[in-house]
């Protein structure tokens, strides 16, 4: 490369400092950063999955147990992410019962769980019967289940569908 030259300094005069330009090697500071972040990234705990505690009993098939007409409520999932829901119990062989009034609804924040929390409010110790439909998806049994922590139900069970339901539901929902 050539070279500059530069002229002596005029007698009287001091001489001038040359600019030197500086110039940083940043090598080593990003294998500084990719040590520290190789670090923090093997010696860090990731977050645990929170998972519902769910307890389900002993399986016996000779132990029954007695739902209260008045505590009773009962959901059924259908096709579609539809929830349909009554209160009471269906007892079709008790003429002195009923037939209860199917109501439909859905998963949305105006949907079942306004209908938990009012039957709370009504009932302070409900019993959720959870039943579902033959074309229901396991995401609706998450969600119902889901629901029930966040209403804070503390009693309910996931029960089979019974004849006397499934003749409750629509007909494209059997």
């Amino acid at each position: 490369m050539a070279a500059i030259d530069q002229p002596a300094p005029k007698a009287g005069k001091k001489p001038r400092a040359r600019k030197h330009s500086f110039r940083l090697d940043m090598t080593p500071m990003v294998d500084l950063a990719f040590l520290l972040l190789t670090f923090f990234m093997l010696t860090t705990t990731f977050a645990k999955p929170r998972v519902m505690q769910l307890t389900m009993p002993v399986k016996d098939h000779d132990n029954t147990t007695d739902v209260n007409r008045s505590q009773a409520m009962t959901i059924m999932l259908g096709a579609g992410h539809r929830v349909f829901y009554y209160f009471g119990l269906n007892a079709p062989h008790d003429p002195s019962v009923p037939v209860p009034t199917l109501h439909p609804t859905d998963f949305s924040p105006k949907g079942i769980r306004q209908v938990l929390l009012a039957r709370g409010r009504q009932q302070p110790a409900p019993v959720v019967l959870i039943a579902t439909g033959p074309r229901a998806k396991y995401s609706d049994m998450v969600d119902v289940l889901d629901e029930m922590n966040i209403t804070n139900q503390r009693k309910y069970a996931i029960v089979p569908l019974s004849a006397a339901d499934r003749q409750l539901l629509p007909v494209g929902e059997r």
